[in-house]
């Protein structure tokens, strides 16, 4: 993996926005997709099988789940639909200090107010980047889940 192609799938915090569930044309939406297309008629088995399988009395918001996972539309960080549930300062703060992640710049780590959700990632994954290098790090990344 080229380091331009790494820096288009990894948000500036070191998150792999190209395997997100809602990431427009990531493997996650390519496979609902294609699930929704196979499944397509399964509500009227769904229901013969509930009464063998009480599991699949809920198989309607499992389909409407997966139809959301198969309309994603996220560019990610650094597109032009970015769709995070998290706001995060570190895209605007990498663009104003026109570094491509946060570990390239002089202040990291720094003090400005990082989602707790992601703070101790943001840390973790920039100086792993900083120590082995953007497209390593993408390689070793793409290995672990996502969650």
């Amino acid at each position: 993996m080229e380091y331009e192609e790494a820096v288009r799938r990894l948000a500036p915090c070191g998150l792999d926005c190209s395997r997100c569930a809602d990431y427009a044309s990531g493997e996650i939406q390519k496979l609902s997709v294609r699930l929704v297309e196979l499944l397509n008629g399964y509500l009227r088995v769904a229901r013969v099988k509930e009464d063998i399988k009480p599991v699949f009395a809920g198989y309607p918001q499992f389909e409407e789940v997966l139809k959301s996972f198969a309309q994603a539309a996220c560019s990610g960080c650094r597109g032009n639909n970015v769709l995070c549930p998290i706001e995060c300062v570190a895209g605007v703060c990498t663009r104003e200090k026109g570094v491509d992640f946060c570990f390239q710049c002089g202040e990291f780590p720094c003090s400005k107010k990082i989602d707790p959700q992601i703070q101790e990632r943001w840390v973790n994954f920039n100086r792993r980047m900083k120590e082995i290098g953007v497209e390593k790090f993408y390689q070793e990344q793409s290995r672990l889940p996502r969650y």
